[in-house]
């Protein structure tokens, strides 16, 4: 299925009839094989909502694919590039799903402040490193229940935490887009402000959780 070369894939799939048939088919195998490995770490192949993201992803990819055949350079292989579209869209179904899925009182009543993936236990760091950061997540957590108004507090950890898009938490907490980004950027003036008072710095922190 994958033996023709960059060039051989977009004749085909630029062609008309039985060539073209066979491309995409092809293609579209390649892809939902390609998601049971590139999403494992998200999501099992046995979760019973796999075959129905895999579905959704492997189309969508198509037609994107599609639309910009003009856009491939060349610089990898055909079914990379394929690879990696699909992978962006499939993370991105999958992030709204986390937040369609699940009741926005939830999300917005929910204000923990939860460690970036892996690196409360990331192997990499020592000992010494792990209390700085659970340190500054404590002190993180105490300035935004202490310094924020409650709808500050809402919005912030929707969209900053729990990666709700801006227009769905404007809609959900009956505001504007234009309100919300003043929302946010009021709450965001006010954290740096309460974490300089405290000798808190903003890139001390980032630098904390930065595994590089």
């Amino acid at each position: 299925m994958s033996n023709r070369t960059n060039a051989e894939w977009l004749a085909d799939l630029r062609s008309e009839g039985p060539n073209r048939d066979a491309a995409l088919a092809d293609l579209s195998a390649i892809i939902r094989k390609g998601l049971s490995f590139a999403l494992s770490r998200w999501l099992s192949p046995t979760d019973p909502h796999f075959d129905s993201l895999a579905d959704e992803t492997t189309q969508e990819t198509l037609l994107r694919v599609l639309e910009r055949l003009d856009t491939f350079e060349g610089r990898s292989r055909f079914t990379t590039w394929v690879h990696k579209i699909a992978i962006r869209i499939a993370l991105s179904e999958l992030r709204r799903k986390r937040w369609r899925d699940a009741s926005l009182d939830h999300l917005l009543d929910s204000e923990e402040v939860a460690a970036p993936s892996g690196l409360m236990t990331d192997p990499a760091a020592g000992p010494e490193t792990l209390a700085e950061r659970a340190d500054a997540l404590a002190r993180l957590r105490r300035i935004i229940a202490e310094e924020l108004t409650p709808r500050q507090r809402q919005a912030l950890v929707a969209v900053a935490v729990q990666g709700v898009p801006l227009e769905e938490v404007a809609r959900r907490m009956d505001t504007n887009r234009n309100a919300l980004y003043k929302l946010l950027h009021d709450a965001r003036l006010r954290l740096k402000r309460r974490m300089e008072k405290e000798g808190l710095s903003p890139t001390e922190v980032l630098a904390l959780f930065d595994k590089r």
